[in-house]
């Protein structure tokens, strides 16, 4: 609303200059994604564009996590308006285990076979102070038709330390990296 108040007194010239770059900015992001471009504005990965791949062996994907992840995610906000079955944006992660390879989840964090991944100690609450209940401790082998994804960019990201294994009839696309950078 303040925002909003600050354009009003900026003037009509002004605030159609601000309507019209969020304009293009939604109609950018429309076309890229027409495209097979990607863009990241969550605090997951570095910011910038991701371009579809059909390389089997790219790390990001891009999801949409389904049953109570989904309306988790979508309800508190951690997921905008997009394209998934339920109104919000896919989830773009990096596989972090894949069939075979073994997960450990503890308080510590997410640990493939025996190496910690640095930022993915599960939090308690959110940074609104909404409790988040992560995947139980214990040890797992990925089975075949899943994967885990968790992201040491951000230790706030809403990945596998909560969802656990992600099915991969789930995955819409593999990303790499086009352009991005740093927050």
């Amino acid at each position: 609303m303040h925002t909003l108040k600050t354009f009003t007194q900026a003037g009509p010239k002004r605030t159609s200059v601000a309507f019209g770059a969020i304009a293009a900015a939604t109609v950018g992001a429309s076309v890229a994604s027409v495209f097979g471009v990607r863009i990241n504005t969550s605090y997951s990965l570095p910011m910038g564009l991701y371009m579809r791949t059909s390389d089997p062996r790219a790390s990001l994907i891009e999801f949409c996590p389904e049953g109570r992840y989904a309306v988790e995610s979508s309800e508190r906000g951690y997921r905008t308006g997009g394209f998934c079955p339920d109104g919000a944006v896919p989830l773009l992660k990096p596989v972090v285990a894949k069939p075979g390879d073994t997960v450990e989840m503890s308080a510590d964090g997410i640990a493939v076979n025996g190496q910690l991944l640095a930022q993915t100690a599960p939090v308690a609450k959110d940074r609104l102070g909404r409790r988040l209940e992560s995947w139980p401790n214990g040890r797992y082998t990925v089975t075949e038709g899943t994967v885990w994804v968790a992201s040491s960019y951000n230790r706030g990201s809403y990945d596998s330390r909560y969802m656990g294994p992600i099915p991969t009839r789930l995955i819409r696309s593999r990303l790499k990296p086009l352009w991005t950078f740093q927050r």
